[in-house]
């Protein structure tokens, strides 16, 4: 039996996505309620869109003279045009989406994070068939309940899931300098940050809390070295705290000198707008 700690670095690894710079990035399933609710829309959808196929293909094939008992075949062709191939072509030409999923503010995409293609989306629609439209959904949201990214038996098979990609407004974290280095700032001699590592640090800042505790305690002691090169003396203790710091520094610093340049202007503005002695003023 696994442990606790195991299980909970499973569940973790299910929503990590490893980039190319090695850094995890947590990314969020859909809900089973809100797939419920996509799904909900994209069939009812799909449903009035082949029932008026079937009604139209039926009208058509009675009115040149086709024979009665090609109907029952002419009804499961227009169902596995309407249920099947619209759905995937839908999903495939809008990269995961579909009526529902835009409304909601979710994503098909595949387990690694890359858009789906053609198969992936022949094999849900095919598949959605049996568990959505013939038990009503009630197979779909079983199975979802069972597993950790709310997958239904389509997503399995496919290889895919739901990414959840609405987020709200997120303001911009403003940082000063920590309590526990209140006392150093007052002393400490911070230089001035190449822009590049000044950048990092601010956007790390700001995107600390999307990173997993491991992640973001790597990037914040990598980062923390690169600055210590910069600043007199160096603090032992959190290294994010310690980039806080640096950054509120650096940032009050500069808006000081900001504020002493405009008013070193403001001073010298009746100067630079005074006419030159004896110059009539022609305005």
């Amino acid at each position: 039996m696994s442990s606790p700690q195991n299980a909970a670095s499973e569940y973790d690894a299910e929503r990590e996505l490893l980039t190319g710079e090695a850094v995890a990035l947590e990314l969020r399933p859909t809900s089973v309620v809100l797939r419920m609710a996509g799904g909900i829309i994209d069939y009812l959808l799909y449903s009035i869109v082949t029932g008026l196929l079937v009604w139209l293909s039926l009208s058509v094939a009675f009115s040149i003279g086709v024979p009665e008992e090609l109907g029952t075949a002419i009804v499961i062709a227009c169902i596995v045009v309407g249920l099947v191939l619209l759905p995937a072509v839908v999903e495939t030409a809008a990269q995961g989406k579909s009526l529902g999923r835009l409304a909601l503010g979710d994503r098909i995409v595949r387990d690694d994070g890359g858009a789906i293609a053609f198969r992936h989306a022949v094999i849900r629609s095919f598949v959605g068939v049996v568990e959505i439209v013939f038990t009503f959904g009630g197979l779909a949201v079983v199975v979802a309940m069972l597993n950790t990214r709310a997958k239904r038996l389509g997503d399995l098979l496919a290889g895919t899931y739901s990414q959840y990609e609405r987020v709200g407004t997120v303001n911009a974290p403003v940082y000063g300098v920590p309590v526990e280095l209140t006392e150093w700032a007052s002393t400490a001699d911070v230089a001035r940050l190449p822009d590049a590592l000044a950048r990092r640090i601010a956007q790390f800042l700001r995107q600390a809390g999307g990173h997993t505790p491991a992640t973001r305690e790597r990037i914040a002691r990598d980062l923390a070295i690169e600055a210590a090169l910069f600043v007199s003396p160096v603090p032992a203790g959190d290294p994010e705290l310690f980039l806080a710091a640096v950054a509120a520094l650096r940032r009050s610093r500069e808006a000081t000198a900001l504020r002493l340049e405009r008013a070193r202007l403001d001073e010298l503005q009746p100067t630079l707008a005074a006419l030159p002695h004896g110059f009539p003023d022609r305005g």
